[in-house]
């Protein structure tokens, strides 16, 4: 297959992505991004420090600053943007149409990878002219180096984004990752690689902060300023005072460093490339069909005769019975658990009972802020179904003759929270025995909003990914002691719940339940009409 058709294919199925309000989102996710990446002089927050300093806003350390943050952004968050490109040929047939083409796997293989790289290209892009924008409105430089601003972006947050655009293609040909379990795997692996790529010694130059911190050492000492106990940091943290400015005029462009990230952008192509090796591209003929053919030829040469065709079965006549009245919501309840619980396998139980009995043993304070945690944790998947699973079963026009949307989406809800009372019962028991009342309040609190946040999520984005790739950070967070997203009472300060007040967490909490009846009631008068 020759580049241009590659290329046309890439573009055209990067022109469809773009056509989704999903991709308007999260362009104003980057924008958000880069007002983060650049506080004001006397903000209280940063992302981008070097202990109490930070460099002045010149268009070196803005760019630096928001493409390590756009790096760290895009590496996480990214793939559950680009992946499903492949699922969604599947799902649309388009996949079985260029099956019957020329198309090489390996060509259409590389399409979707330079289609996600697109993709998050065009946020990375995005990001770059906040940078620009915020360079201007901070007012402290305003000579614009476009050079020193878009080489941090080049060589830094590109090759990153090239290897999550890569991993998106191949987590979805493998059938293990293809789904949910892909989503969580990620987001463990992206978390080791933006810890781990902040070492000196990461390999292919990690996030490309060891040669940052190093020029910025270096110009504050040459600035007068000690680099003493002044450690470089990465990462949305809150600071007690305004940083202190000193001028940095950009980290130049080392060889090493740059052929580290070439190396990189090579491994992605490699990576996006090897799934050619088993990928059957929608064949039938790579599957179950060419052993059936086998099969069929096989019988032929051995003269056996064709197996007469089976006739049809006789039509069966069901039994007709009085319809019910009242007291449906129960039963309607009953099978949202069913249906939520039923593919749950006993080993999915087992740990379950296994750190369930972990929480009836371990102090208290390990069971709200790991056990608890863990419990909740562990049934994101199942709770990431909510609001969205008779869309993804494409049985939402058959569900749609139920009468009322509200009702159905209350049995789904509540569904969730029985699964959050049931992973989460064992720290409530010790709550209780223990006599924490705010505790067990915030466990409350916490049961309604996980629920809720899946419902809405799913109702809205008609996805179950959406739920997973903001979930999975905010747990993240809660875990690391951000008491201001905790919403199950995993922070304490003094033997108390430090994050928001229950209440609050719960009117959330009602908030969201709200939106989802909302949108749900809409979504259903337009399918009504």
């Amino acid at each position: 297959m020759t580049a241009l058709p590659l290329v046309r294919l890439a573009v055209g199925d990067f022109r469809d992505r773009v056509r989704r309000p999903a991709y308007a989102v999260t362009l104003l996710a980057a924008v958000g991004l880069g007002y983060l990446a650049v506080p004001p002089a006397d903000g209280r927050w940063t992302i981008l420090a070097l202990g109490r300093y930070r460099g002045e806003y010149n268009s070196a350390y803005v760019g630096l600053a928001t493409a390590l943050a756009g790096a760290l952004w895009l590496t996480v968050g990214g793939f559950y943007v680009v992946r499903k490109g492949i699922g969604r040929d599947e799902e649309t047939r388009v996949g079985q149409i260029l099956a019957a083409t020329p198309l090489r796997t390996s060509g259409y293989l590389l399409a979707k990878f330079v289609s996600n790289l697109l993709v998050l290209g065009s946020m990375l892009g995005v990001l770059a002219l906040t940078a620009v924008a915020m360079q201007l409105v901070r007012g402290e430089h305003r000579a614009l180096d476009p050079v020193a601003l878009l080489t941090p972006f080049v060589v830094t947050a590109l090759p990153l984004i090239a290897v999550t655009a890569a991993a998106a293609v191949l987590f979805e040909t493998l059938p293990l990752l293809r789904g949910g379990v892909g989503n969580v795997v990620w987001f463990v692996v992206a978390l080791a690689v933006t810890v781990g790529g902040q070492s000196p010694g990461a390999p292919f130059g990690g996030l490309g902060v060891g040669q940052a911190a190093r020029s910025l050492r270096t110009a504050l000492t040459a600035g007068g300023g000690s680099v003493e106990g002044e450690d470089f940091s990465l990462g949305l943290t809150k600071v007690d005072a305004p940083l202190l400015p000193f001028r940095w005029e950009g980290a130049g462009l080392d060889g090493a460093f740059v052929n580290q990230r070439l190396l990189l952008v090579l491994l992605a192509v490699v990576l996006a490339a090897l799934p050619a090796l088993w990928f059957g591209r929608f064949d039938p003929a790579r599957g179950h069909g060419r052993a059936a053919d086998r099969t069929a030829a096989g019988r032929a040469a051995a003269g056996e005769a064709a197996a007469p065709p089976v006739p049809p079965p006789a039509a069966v006549t069901l039994p007709r019975t009085a319809p019910a009245f009242g007291r449906t919501f129960g039963r309607l309840l009953a099978g949202e658990v069913r249906i939520t619980l039923g593919g749950v396998s006993r080993w999915w139980w087992l740990v379950v009972g296994g750190l369930s009995t972990a929480g009836l043993a371990v102090p208290l304070g390990t069971v709200t802020g790991a056990v608890l945690p863990a419990l909740w944790l562990w049934p994101v998947l199942l709770w990431s179904r909510l609001g969205c699973r008779a869309v993804e079963s494409d049985l939402e026009v058959l569900l749609g003759a139920y009468p009322s949307a509200r009702r159905r989406l209350l049995a789904a809800w509540a569904s969730g929270v029985v699964l959050s009372a049931v992973t989460g019962a064992a720290p409530l028991l010790r709550l209780a025995a223990g006599g924490d009342a705010s505790g067990i309040a915030a466990w409350a609190a916490g049961a309604l909003f996980v629920p809720s946040l899946a419902l809405a999520l799913g109702v809205l984005s008609r996805t179950h990914r959406v739920f997973q790739a903001l979930y999975l950070p905010l747990w993240y967070l809660v875990v690391n002691q951000v008491a201001g997203l905790d919403f199950m009472g995993a922070v304490r300060t003094g033997g108390h719940p430090a994050g928001p007040a229950p209440l609050l967490v719960a009117s959330g909490a009602l908030a969201l339940l709200a939106a989802a009846f909302l949108a749900g009631a809409a979504r259903q008068k337009v399918t009504d009409r």
